[in-house]
């Protein structure tokens, strides 16, 4: 005969299971749901493939709380959260640089983080070849986050409920550098955007362009994809698209010390581009129609300018009106607005 703590152990297990199934599925918290990692039909095979980093809802939990506590920080006011804003697709809204501690202005615009499991190198320079590692730029920054792991790992070891998390995590209390990584890692890596409209029409689920939308697309087929190539909208390539006569940043030079990698960066993606502004490594536009007016009348040629844009993009006014409807349409309001990724 079972006793009665049994018996109410079991009816209490049954009400919470009852309950969580109950829930819709953007109801549910992050330990409820399952998180995975998806690859949308129309991308290839990730480069990131979570082998040696198994996903986990504990790690990917973790990782969350990581990216989004400021405590971390020298001055406790600036998390990973802060300069990459779920509303901004990730991205820093209406801040041309990086904003860290101390009021510190960065040196570069923060881009979006998403689909990085695709990315071989990142930064506007290429300067990290591991996702993994990638967040400690951020960490040791003077202007970003201003402190080093060390300082981290010390806090997080006396500091509820990290000990907790990491042993739920990975089987252990025990707190350091690469698990520290690796649990951000399981967070940033799972943030896939690949549900746009764009995406829905070149699957086939549903939805069609509006002509507008559509000669939007073919202009921009003609006049931009070799360099922002589909599905991603971007080569992953490092140019110069011709700002200044003369780079005030050296650019991808910095990471390779060759002197044609002056002032060239990497080709940014243009999925949720309609959010993710200012624009440009130095945030120095602030509209998509900034951004059209700079190819169409604004490249400097530069020592370094990428032969493709020697003289610029021609368009009509009426050709930039399309074309930005054509970009509206790579926003992913799905992954903007799923609170699986947002702060508790």
């Amino acid at each position: 005969m079972l006793k009665k703590s049994t018996v109410f152990a079991m009816l209490f297990l049954s009400i919470a299971l009852m309950y969580a199934c109950s829930k819709n599925e953007n109801e549910l918290t992050a330990e409820e749901t399952a998180v995975k990692f998806s690859i949308p039909a129309n991308f290839p095979a990730p480069g990131y493939h979570f082998e040696d980093n198994k996903l986990t809802n504990a790690g990917f939990a973790l990782g969350k709380k990581l990216f989004y506590d400021a405590r971390l920080s020298a001055d406790k006011s600036v998390s990973c959260g802060s300069c990459h804003q779920q509303f901004a697709a990730f991205a820093n809204l209406d801040h041309k640089v990086s904003h860290g501690v101390n009021n510190c202005q960065g040196k570069r615009n923060a881009p979006p983080l998403f689909n990085l499991a695709w990315q071989k190198s990142f930064f506007w320079d290429g300067g990290v070849k591991n996702i993994e590692i990638s967040p400690l730029n951020a960490i040791t920054d003077t202007c970003e986050m201003g402190t080093d792991i060390a300082t981290i790992i010390t806090f997080l070891k006396n500091t509820a409920p990290y000990p907790e998390m990491f042993n739920k995590a990975f089987g252990s209390t025990e707190i350091n550098s690469q698990l520290i990584l690796k649990s951000i890692t399981q967070f940033t890596a799972v943030l896939v955007s690949g549900n746009s409209k764009y995406d829905k029409v070149m699957r086939k689920e549903g939805e069609t362009f509006t002509s507008t939308e559509l000669s939007g697309y073919n202009l921009f087929k003609e006049k931009c994809s070799s360099c922002h190539a589909e599905p991603f909208f971007t080569d992953f390539s490092y140019r110069s698209n011709g700002l200044d006569l003369v780079s005030k940043d050296e650019g991808r030079a910095h990471i390779t010390g060759v002197s044609t990698d002056v002032g060239t960066f990497r080709v940014p993606t243009l999925r949720n581009i309609e959010y993710t502004f200012p624009y440009m490594h130095d945030g120095r536009f602030y509209s998509l129609d900034e951004v059209l007016e700079h190819y169409n009348s604004g490249v400097k040629a530069s020592a370094n300018l990428d032969q493709r844009l020697k003289n610029g993009i021609a368009l009509t006014t009426t050709e930039k009106e399309q074309i930005k409807a054509f970009l509206k349409t790579l926003t992913d309001n799905e992954f903007i607005k799923n609170t699986l990724y947002s702060e508790s």
